[in-house]
């Protein structure tokens, strides 16, 4: 069989770039769709990544995000979200499953991810609470109280569905990839 072409990972990265950046861009110039820019741009990174091209899923990673970072208007902290974790989650997980074969190993792996979203959580609070002003909130006092429980608690169960989900997602790329073909 024919090994694919340098340029064809170029250009399966460049996709992802461009949509990723694109999704990143519409998130931060429309508020409520944020969450699903992030969403969109995790899916394009899953495109280089379904032929086994991660330097080419780390190049649009931070191809992505620098170009979103400039047509944002340099918001450094609607972005930092997505360079930070959710950028290089789908990238995590194709090295786990290519690499780690025994179930406890997953195990310390995803714990090792959990404890990694739980500081990007942490780090988007202590970064965004003077920025966005949540410390006027009602329901302020009640979330800095608790916040370390509340991150590890609902944070690590949020994440447990949130990894289980990438992995199904990844698997459908792969799918629909492999339909395409090449």
């Amino acid at each position: 069989m024919k090994r694919p072409s340098k340029s064809f990972e170029i250009a399966l990265s460049a996709i992802a770039c461009a949509v990723a950046a694109l999704a990143l861009t519409l998130g931060g110039y429309v508020n409520f769709m944020l969450a699903g820019g992030y969403l969109l741009a995790v899916f394009a990174l899953m495109l280089p990544l379904s032929k086994g091209y991660w330097g080419g899923a780390i190049a649009a990673h931070v191809g992505s995000f620098l170009l979103a970072f400039l047509f944002c208007g340099f918001s450094v902290f609607q972005l930092l979200p997505f360079a930070v974790f959710f950028g290089l989650h789908p990238i995590v997980n194709f090295f786990q499953k290519k690499y780690i074969q025994k179930g406890w190993l997953h195990l310390l792996v995803f714990l090792g991810k959990a404890l990694w979203f739980d500081g990007a959580l942490l780090l988007m609070w202590f970064t965004l609470d003077g920025f966005l002003g949540f410390s006027g909130a009602t329901w302020y006092p009640f979330a800095a109280e608790y916040l370390y429980y509340i991150v590890f608690f609902g944070g690590t169960a949020m994440f447990a569905a949130y990894d289980f989900l990438i992995f199904l997602c990844q698997r459908s790329m792969n799918a629909v990839v492999r339909r395409i073909g090449r």
